[in-house]
């Protein structure tokens, strides 16, 4: 479920409380959102001159992003710690690499008092201009935040590390400027939720948190406030799902004709 409106406004919607939020809050980068991207000249060569996009932040909205509220939200929202271990809920934020420190410490004073650092690396970067200039940057950021007990945690026996790789997706047609990975956030699901249980993205983009639940059998519920994001978003949702549907019919299909194989011969 998408809804064009901002989170603080939850309480309209009753959605229920969740095991798992992930939230890719702004950067604060202001103006330069796009240096060092392409994007910032026409064609992505310096020589045609500056683009629309040159000297522009990503989103209108990002000066009117109150961490505070963001925070408020969370904790309000994510299900109360049960008495049983290995059932407690968290939270998942992208971050800039220096929001880490800050978000930690409000963190702890809406009892979100732990956390786990995670780095995110990529094989590929979008700081191509500075390529021949400096070291570039491929890794995001993120913090693990939860409140005493550690959370739920399905790692098959398998230990996690905190610096995950980020597969390159090409297949996803991309429609926000800050996307993050279907393939990504389905492992993150996977990881701090089980079947049936509600995920919640505050900040839902390009909506690919709710397609990555929905591929899980999770509960997704998303909010947001721009109209041309929430556009797309529901028509990549659509989009995504409907083709996902069509996979599993096709799956189906050959599990019943192995059947009938076996059955005959």
């Amino acid at each position: 479920m998408l809804i064009n409106d901002h989170f603080q406004n939850f309480k309209v919607y009753q959605i229920p409380k969740a095991q798992l939020i992930i939230a890719d809050i702004p950067f604060n980068l202001g103006n330069y959102a796009y240096a060092s991207n392409p994007s910032w000249y026409i064609g992505g060569d310096n020589k045609n001159g500056e683009s629309e996009l040159a000297g522009t932040s990503f989103f209108s909205t990002d000066e009117d992003f109150r961490p505070a509220e963001f925070m408020h939200f969370c904790s309000t929202m994510l299900k109360k710690e049960p008495k049983e271990t290995g059932k407690a809920p968290c939270m998942i934020v992208f971050c800039e690499f220096e929001q880490q420190f800050y978000l930690i410490e409000i963190g702890k004073k809406y009892g979100l008092k732990k956390y786990i650092n995670l780095v995110f690396r990529k094989n590929f970067s979008a700081q191509v201009l500075k390529a021949n200039m400096r070291v570039v940057g491929n890794c995001e950021y993120g913090l693990i935040l939860f409140r005493d007990k550690l959370p739920k945690f399905n790692n098959n026996g398998k230990m996690v590390f905190n610096c995950i790789d980020i597969p390159r997706d090409n297949e996803i047609e991309k429609i926000h400027p800050t996307q993050k990975n279907i393939e990504l956030l389905q492992k993150l699901i996977e990881i701090f939720t089980d079947p049936g249980e509600v995920v919640i993205d505050p900040v839902a983009g390009s909506g690919t948190t709710l397609i990555a639940a929905e591929n899980c059998g999770r509960k997704a519920y998303g909010f947001e406030i721009k109209k041309n994001f929430y556009k797309d978003a529901l028509r990549l949702i659509e989009k995504y799902s409907i083709r996902k549907k069509e996979i599993d019919e096709i799956g189906f299909a050959k599990t019943e004709l192995n059947k009938i194989n076996k059955t005959l011969f």
